[in-house]
């Protein structure tokens, strides 16, 4: 099996509102100009040329409902028209769109069909009012089975997660909160951070109902992600290509996971009622992408970038990710091991509730970020030694994830 390499990254800046930039024809911006923007950062973090990108794979979950425009596979040859005649394709699987746009390219890589991909997740979600931008992205629920009657439907799933937690285990709403404030205190240092400019008290993160409103349920605000513009991109390389051009990569592709299961959460909580883990297909992405990494556990590892669209998602993949026993994450957020300066951070960033949550792109700038961290570039929110991180990226109410583990390097 040969590997995959990562040449280079880019992130765009992800407290930008898009629609109220003026493009270059002085009308306002869209799609189009953030999918420039995130090619031409990533060739030139990469130190390529369009013309040496053999193809192009492009993450995006809700480009028509968000902007109108769809055909998203296109648009990278839209907008850099040097890329005409590169095959490119668009993935969609919610919130994990970026992540299998990846997993295509990689395939591609090691089936020998190509050597030099460009890997790009798109979102363009402030389009709206922000209350039609959450109702949008019901259409990663069961529609029609799970989402009647629900306001804002990922709050009030992800509260339903809390509560089977609580059901099986029981649960302290303030360490749901307490994962809120890490994370949105690690975005402070974040330069392309959505909230790194929030101003942040404790009450930010307690039960004042004007300071930090109910959503659903027991979530508040600051317990939830942000409507977000942004975007992400990656170039991954064949071990062909690097030894016919000598380059050397920033971090190596280790191992991969990836499960799929029904759309619905209640499905999901059914089949593993008499099982250790709440959602054990999770566990299985986990485990699988460390197997192919040639690691053991997450002692194996210095940092984790992990879905935290909402705290209960972070609370539920703690657990799964082996930072502590099943239905006892709590822990992991009393002892601050989950710290920047923890023995395993989580998100120093600041995970989506405080970087930001461009739907499509997610998974692509979980990559970006893990590949900064094991190349010493993450500059703000760098673990200090980091050589290994695995990203855990969930679709809807986890139907679709994919883990990654991303090496430095020269390491095993």
């Amino acid at each position: 099996m040969t590997s995959t390499w990562i040449l280079g990254g880019h992130q765009t800046d992800f407290a930008r509102t898009i629609r109220k930039e003026s493009a270059d024809d002085g009308i306002g911006a869209d799609i189009a100009d953030l999918t420039r923007d995130v090619v031409l950062g990533t060739l030139g973090a990469a130190g390529l040329d369009p013309g040496d990108i053999d193809t192009i794979h492009v993450g995006n979950a809700f480009g028509q409902l968000y902007t109108g425009q769809g055909h998203l596979g296109a648009m990278p040859a839209t907008v850099v028209p040097d890329l005409w005649g590169v095959p490119a394709m668009r993935h969609e699987a919610a919130c994990a769109s970026s992540s299998m746009a990846a997993l295509a390219a990689m395939a591609e890589l090691e089936a020998g069909r190509y050597d030099c991909a460009l890997v790009l997740g798109v979102e363009q979600e402030k389009t709206m009012s922000g209350a039609d931008a959450a109702k949008t992205q019901q259409a990663a629920a069961w529609v029609g089975h799970e989402t009647d009657g629900i306001e804002f439907i990922w709050p009030a799933t992800f509260d339903a997660l809390a509560d089977e937690y609580d059901r099986r285990f029981g649960l302290d709403d303030a360490h749901l909160r307490a994962i809120g404030e890490l994370n949105l205190t690690n975005a402070q240092s974040n330069p392309n951070a959505q909230t790194r400019n929030w101003r942040l008290s404790s009450d930010s993160f307690g039960t004042d109902d004007h300071v930090n409103p109910l959503v659903a349920g027991r979530l508040r605000r600051n317990d939830c992600c942000q409507i977000t513009d942004g975007a992400a991109g990656v170039v991954l390389v064949s071990d062909r290509w690097l030894a016919r051009t000598g380059r050397r990569p920033l971090a190596k592709v280790a191992g991969w996971g990836h499960t799929t299961v029904g759309l619905s959460l209640a499905s999901k909580l059914e089949a593993s009622v008499d099982q250790p883990y709440v959602m054990p297909h999770v566990r299985t992405a986990i485990t699988d992408a460390r197997r192919r990494a040639g690691i053991d556990g997450v002692d194996d590892l210095d940092a984790i970038e992990t879905h935290d669209c909402m705290t209960p998602s972070e609370y539920m993949a703690i657990d799964h990710l082996g930072i502590t026993e099943p239905g006892q994450s709590w822990q992991a957020v009393e002892d601050g091991r989950i710290a920047r300066d923890g023995s395993i951070p989580v998100n120093p960033g600041g995970g989506l509730i405080g970087g930001g949550h461009p739907v499509g792109a997610t998974g692509a700038r979980m990559l970006v970020d893990a590949t900064r961290q094991v190349s010493d570039t993450a500059d703000g929110y760098q673990v200090d030694g980091a050589s290994r991180v695995q990203t855990l990226n969930i679709g809807g109410s986890t139907a679709s994830t994919v883990s990654f583990v991303i090496e430095r390097v020269g390491d095993a």
